[in-house]
């Protein structure tokens, strides 16, 4: 009897360490799969034209050179792009942000209609793919004379960011506890006050992870920029990344390498940036001021 006790407590810390370790693999699998296609850009954005046409490529350039970054700066104007995107995804997810908190407190506060046909929005709008929905869209736009503006970009994508925010923002708000609510009311707070002043802080994790996912989505949003810019002074930088390929499919490989490495940079700089003050934003949230 004591020989089985021991032998089963024996091998259960042997199982659970195996099974650890094969999640740690797993976990570093995955990694290397993310991690290959960007390893890679940063390889191929500082390597020379003979090295890229070269028929046995290495990871670390043998040569490595800036050449391939002045010649797409030369080429094709990244600044002002970078620019036209940067005011795109700022200006929504800012928006996005703010219209959805409060649609989130009132959807997650308020069971009824309101907060039915709100989730039934968020589940029915993400079905709809963006081929389905450009023409009418294009259309409204028109009749708007927002066509070729990036104030009618900005409004599709703060349209189109607002269910996934709203949906996330109202899991936040659900876990606020309602006797904080209700401790502001007995104080004399109304309700915008509440919202600003007690739920606003707790949300803050909440908010900056919606801000981020709006802001990525705006900024590397590709398809709607094309259609509904047509000046070369209006477009985003994902389009201009477009015309460092050739009449005939051909591209540019270390230009366009070297554009699309620093179009990745702000969305990586941005998100390592944040990470890190989310928890401690929950934390702060947390403190009665």
């Amino acid at each position: 009897m004591n020989r089985g006790v021991s032998a089963r407590e024996s091998t259960g810390p042997r199982t659970g360490r195996a099974a650890r370790t094969g999640q740690y693999l797993a976990l570093l699998a995955y990694l290397v799969f993310l991690a290959f296609p960007f390893v890679w850009l940063i390889s191929t954005a500082f390597k020379p034209a003979r090295e890229l046409g070269s028929l046995h490529p290495t990871w670390i350039p043998e040569h490595p050179t800036l050449d391939n970054f002045r010649q797409a700066f030369d080429e094709q104007p990244l600044l002002q792009a970078a620019g036209n995107s940067l005011i795109a995804a700022v200006s929504a997810a800012l928006i996005a942000v703010v219209i959805a908190t409060a649609m989130a407190y009132v959807m997650a506060r308020h069971r009824g209609r309101l907060a039915t046909a709100a989730t039934g929005w968020v589940v029915v709008s993400q079905a709809f793919p963006f081929v389905l929905v450009i023409i009418p869209l294009f259309l409204i736009l028109k009749n708007l004379h927002l066509i070729n503006t990036l104030w009618g970009l900005i409004l599709v994508y703060v349209v189109w960011s607002l269910p996934f925010a709203l949906w996330m923002l109202a899991g936040y708000v659900r876990a606020v506890p309602t006797e904080l609510e209700e401790a502001a009311a007995v104080d004399g707070a109304g309700r915008v006050r509440t919202l600003v002043s007690v739920v606003a802080p707790l949300l803050a994790p909440g908010i900056v992870a919606t801000a981020l996912f709006a802001f990525i989505t705006a900024w590397n949003e590709f398809f709607f920029a094309l259609v509904l810019l047509k000046t070369p002074e209006k477009q985003t930088l994902p389009v201009v990344l477009t015309h460092f390929l050739g009449a005939e499919g051909v591209a540019d490989l270390g230009p366009l390498a070297a554009a699309a490495f620093l179009a990745t940079l702000p969305s990586l700089v941005l998100f390592a940036f944040i990470q890190r003050r989310i928890t401690g934003g929950m934390t702060a949230g947390a403190v009665k001021h």
